[in-house]
């Protein structure tokens, strides 16, 4: 060891306790160290989707309910009643669909359980024996062949499924531009629903290529500036579709504020909502994620499509065609913002070479 080295740890030896003293190994942790201020439950909120929490929200109230009618503590809940509210939900029937929730719902039930207790600073319960009561009732709804054991999916708008979509609608129009656009772009930036509709005017920029869409991609937490090219095709061209959007918007003497915002029954721009009096809803007039997945539904709907249809058929459409033509993985995972690994996007591929890619072919 050279003689610069020895006295390099000689004087981090020195300093490292001035730094981390011994008292400071051996003082036990006091309220404050636990305590959480509404402040940064505010903040830890905020860090999560908006849809996301009010599912949460959803699903802690009616576990708070059923505690409140069975005589259990909710918060801090204990393992004992987690594992009877989950074999509660496996038999009770619900109101909206007659029958009880599925694996998936419940399974959401308990990850809203453990994480409301931790917004409260409180530990969330052990949930190992609620699991296994899960486990037992997917292997029953499997072995009774129910339609709930299946993994409810939105039907992949792939291109001729668009071409269907987009024949049903009246492009002279201003909703027709509108549809025509949301569903164009929606699959061109494989965005989440909630992505494009909150897109504003100045986010989507033409240049000689294409379109820059400023995507911000809710799961990655950051922005993506998302190249559209033209399409060969006028009709499914998402840029064409975009621009005639845009002319139509400054007609209407929209030029600033949302890309995608609520149209009346009259073809016009809706007015700002308003209940008594006082402005509910966005005052911009900016489509809600529910009104723009209703859009997607009730095009296909019209083009005669069956199955499932929801906004978030646009981003499953872009990887199912992009994965048959031959990109890469990690090219479909950056231009739609998947996180790299995403276990979704793998799934989205492997349902797009279930055909180009068979293992079966030419045996």
């Amino acid at each position: 060891m050279t003689e610069t080295a020895s006295r390099e740890i000689e004087i981090v030896a020195h300093t490292v306790p001035a730094v981390v003293s011994p008292a400071a190994t051996t003082v036990a942790h006091t309220d404050a160290d636990f305590f959480l201020s509404d402040a940064a439950r505010e903040a830890v909120s905020a860090g999560m989707p908006a849809s996301t929490m009010r599912a949460y929200t959803k699903d802690w109230n009616a576990f708070s309910d059923w505690c409140a009618s069975t005589g259990r503590l909710n918060l801090p809940a204990t393992p004992e009643t987690v594992t009877e509210y989950v074999t509660h939900l496996t038999t009770a029937i619900s109101a909206r669909t007659g029958k009880p929730l599925g694996p998936a719902s419940i399974d959401r039930a308990l990850a809203s359980i453990r994480t409301l207790h931790g917004f409260a600073n409180q530990t969330a319960p052990d949930t190992k024996a609620a699991r296994r009561v899960l486990a037992g009732y997917k292997a029953k709804l499997a072995t009774t062949h129910s339609a709930q054991a299946r993994t409810r999916k939105a039907e992949p708008a792939v291109p001729d499924a668009l071409r269907s979509m987009l024949a049903t609608l009246d492009r002279s129009t201003l909703a027709g531009m509108r549809n025509a656009a949301l569903l164009l772009l929606g699959y061109a930036t494989a965005a989440r629903i909630s992505e494009l509709v909150a897109l504003n005017l100045d986010d989507v920029r033409e240049t000689e290529d294409g379109l820059l869409v400023n995507v911000y991609r809710s799961k990655v937490k950051t922005f993506t500036e998302t190249a559209v090219p033209y399409g060969s095709n006028p009709a499914t061209c998402p840029v064409r579709a975009v621009r005639a959007l845009l002319v139509a918007m400054t007609a209407a003497e929209r030029t600033t504020g949302p890309l995608f915002i609520r149209i009346d029954r009259h073809g016009k721009v809706a007015a700002p909502m308003t209940r008594k009096g006082v402005a509910i809803g966005d005052v911009s007039g900016r489509m809600t994620p529910k009104s723009a997945a209703d859009v997607v539904t009730k095009v296909a709907d019209a083009a005669g499509l069956e199955g499932s249809w929801t906004g978030h058929s646009l981003r499953r459409g872009f990887a199912t065609a992009a994965r048959r033509a031959g990109a890469s993985l990690e090219r479909i995972g950056r231009h739609g913002g998947w996180k790299d690994g995403s276990t979704a996007l793998l799934g989205y591929l492997e349902e797009g070479d279930r055909w180009t890619d068979n293992p079966v072919a030419g045996l």
